[in-house]
């Protein structure tokens, strides 16, 4: 008898992928029960079979679909580690939820998590008032986790080690990178400092008015517009202090002064870290392949002609020459005294390619580059000095957008939003102050 090996074939794999489908369907209904009954008694989900869904996953559903609204149903811990997963996952996607690797790079990604942060726990904290225990604690808690990744970030030193025999040997030893050694431990004692100033106006003798508004004109030469009270004008939303008719007193006045005067230095130190770690990001070929031929061609011919007709360059005579009105003016000012500037240091390093600014400023000390390079630096110096709320410039935002070193974006971005929320509290307390200074005056009249 001759036999139909085909048909035995294709008979036997019938058989066996229904009893597959059975054994399948028997799991499936146990998991369902598992998951439904789990607890947080059970063994650890890395122990379950590769073959199964773990009981530990709540985004999932017994067919595998994804629920949107798992979160309602759990508990602070569970909801913190799913809040963590969040953030893990948008980290290795690069913010790209596709899954299509179109994402931006990691340090791009964390430096945007730690300004989106920022947003979050400090965007409607807009007064002279502790922050709230949740948000302090979940601020913490984040920038505790992102600023983990700078525990990895090391340096590899091969230290000569002396043996006990005499002879001496190489040993490779690794570090915390130099710029996170030095300016993170920095950073940190500032963030805590900032918290430690909201902390100190949990009594106060002014209050705010919701239904006010913030006008006039700056007294720091910023753009920020300082409360005044019983005024209405476009931004109607921003609360107003109020001081009591007789004025604050002169406890809570040298209160005010000495707060003011710590988140200042805050401020100038954070700003210091910020301008450092810029400086030394990479330049991106997008920024220098955009740029003019000249300097004269980026600065004008006024700024050219003041910075090359004097010997003694004064960058505040030059400002007030420019009379700057707005900050959308000084920024484009800003951006092109930056261009000419990084213009004028190219062409005085086209033999010294390789070669730091400071090295080759000091080896062509007197050319007429140089000179001009250092005036622009001044005066870029200036102008953000004159005006602390001045956006970022073009190069700032291509440095970072195109930065791949995730060390100096966590540097940069956490010194980025301290220096902000610095120079908010200055801003706060100097409006408290104003409004003291024109209740007194008002009850003076």
């Amino acid at each position: 008898m001759i036999v139909n090996q085909k048909g035995l074939n294709i008979k036997r794999f019938r058989e066996e992928k229904r009893t597959n489908s059975e054994t399948t369907s028997v799991f499936s209904e146990q998991l369902t029960d598992d998951f439904t009954s789990s607890s947080s008694d059970r063994n650890s989900p890395v122990c379950w079979p590769a073959t199964g869904r773990s009981p530990y996953q709540p985004t999932l559903s017994r067919f595998g679909g994804i629920r949107h609204n798992h979160r309602q149903d759990l508990k602070p811990a569970d909801f913190e580690l799913e809040m963590m997963k969040e953030r893990f996952s948008k980290l290795l996607l690069g913010e790209d939820m596709s899954g299509s690797g179109k994402g931006v790079s990691t340090a791009v990604t964390i430096s945007n998590a730690i300004t989106n942060l920022y947003v979050s726990m400090f965007g409607q904290h807009l007064r002279l008032e502790p922050l709230y225990m949740d948000k302090k604690m979940m601020w913490k808690r984040e920038m505790t986790c992102l600023l983990s990744v700078c525990d990895y970030i090391v340096e590899h030193i091969p230290p000569m080690q002396h043996l006990q025999n005499g002879a001496s040997m190489e040993m490779m030893f690794s570090r915390l990178r130099s710029d996170i050694d030095i300016n993170l431990p920095a950073l940190i004692k500032l963030d805590a400092l900032l918290i430690e100033i909201l902390e100190s106006f949990q009594e106060t003798e002014f209050w705010y008015d919701e239904q006010g508004s913030v006008s006039g004109k700056s007294l720091n030469g910023s753009f920020r517009k300082v409360p005044q009270p019983h005024r209405k004008e476009e931004k109607w939303w921003l609360p107003v202090p109020c001081v009591p008719s007789g004025g604050l007193s002169e406890v809570a006045k040298k209160h005010l002064r000495q707060k003011r005067d710590s988140a200042n230095q805050i401020h100038k130190a954070a700003m210091a870290i910020n301008s450092n770690i810029l400086s030394d990001m990479e330049i991106p070929r997008t920024y220098t392949a955009s740029l003019p031929k000249s300097g004269r061609a980026s600065v004008g011919d006024t700024i050219y002609r003041y910075m090359t007709s004097t010997t003694k360059f004064s960058p505040d005579y030059l400002l007030d020459l420019l009379n700057i009105t707005s900050e959308h003016e000084a920024l484009e000012i800003a951006d092109c005294v930056e261009a000419a500037m990084f213009i004028w240091r190219q062409k005085a390093s086209l033999n010294h390619p390789k070669t730091s600014w400071d090295v080759v400023k000091e080896h062509l000390e007197g050319d007429k580059n140089v000179v001009l390079a250092e005036k622009a630096h001044v005066l870029l110096f200036s102008l953000k000095q004159r005006f602390p709320e001045l956006a970022q410039t073009t190069l700032d935002t291509s440095k970072i957008q195109y930065n791949k070193d995730v060390g100096q974006a966590i540097l940069e971005s956490y010194s980025r939003v301290l220096e902000g929320l610095a120079f908010n509290i200055v801003g706060w307390i100097e409006d408290v102050l104003f409004v003291d200074k024109s209740m007194r005056n008002k009850e003076e009249c």
